[in-house]
């Protein structure tokens, strides 16, 4: 889970998707949280990472030593958004351990999907959940008082920060209930070097969430992990 300080107005460094092979690591565990928190902290951004293994962490808090460490609930209590990212099947119990007090009024950005600890078939991915519930409604009925908006779940680890293609900005879909709390990612993703497009309810994201079994075929089948989704008009 990733903890941020929303800072008004930052000056910040841009780096750009790089390329290099992604080696399938859009959900693995760390990767995601670690690529966001990176790009929060050169958007000028106060960071603070919550985990159950600190040590884990070691080496990216020495390279990031203006981010923090710390547990699920402090991180939780730390900052004006969060962003979770864990193994789906882990989401409930993550927001359990950052305890619900923590997390009342919080816009959590849900970066989640619901993939199965199953393989691959011809390179689709297989999902716990089917197309008439999300992983995301499930958990805004679990934790009502969270203001939940899905959002880079649709896009490897090494694109997410203002990534740079030679077809211009990519989509980012995103949906959720509550509009003040959507601003706040369209914002965010302004900085991140993404056009948003703005899918409605918490109800979308049964569409929005395959969206990661489409993104990660051509990288089972042709090992391509760089490539980002574009909405034309």
């Amino acid at each position: 889970m990733v903890s941020v300080h929303l800072v008004q107005n930052p000056e910040a460094a841009l780096k750009s998707c790089n390329g290099e092979p992604y080696e399938n690591r859009n959900h693995g565990l760390g990767h995601v949280a670690k690529a966001l928190a990176g790009g929060f902290l050169r958007h000028g951004h106060e960071v603070m990472l919550g985990t159950r293994a600190p040590s884990k962490l070691a080496e990216w808090a020495t390279k990031n030593p203006k981010a923090s460490i710390s547990t699920f609930a402090k991180a939780a209590g730390f900052g004006d958004v969060l962003v979770l990212a864990v193994k789906g099947s882990a989401a409930a119990e993550a927001l359990h351990a950052a305890d619900t007090e923590n997390l009342a009024g919080k816009l959590v950005i849900d970066v989640t999907n619901p993939i199965a600890d199953a393989p691959p078939s011809d390179g689709v991915l297989q999902f716990f959940t089917n197309l008439d519930e999300s992983l995301m409604e499930r958990l805004q009925g679990e934790f009502e008082d969270v203001r939940f908006v899905k959002a880079f779940n649709s896009v490897g680890n090494a694109c997410m920060v203002n990534p740079q293609f030679e077809g211009g900005k990519p989509t980012m879909f995103i949906c959720g209930n509550d509009e003040a709390a959507k601003e706040v990612v369209r914002g965010i993703l302004d900085q991140f070097g993404w056009e948003t497009v703005d899918m409605g309810k918490a109800t979308a994201a049964r569409a929005i969430e395959p969206l990661c079994m489409l993104w990660c075929i051509p990288g089972f089948l042709r090992n391509d992990w760089v490539h980002v989704f574009k909405l034309l008009t």
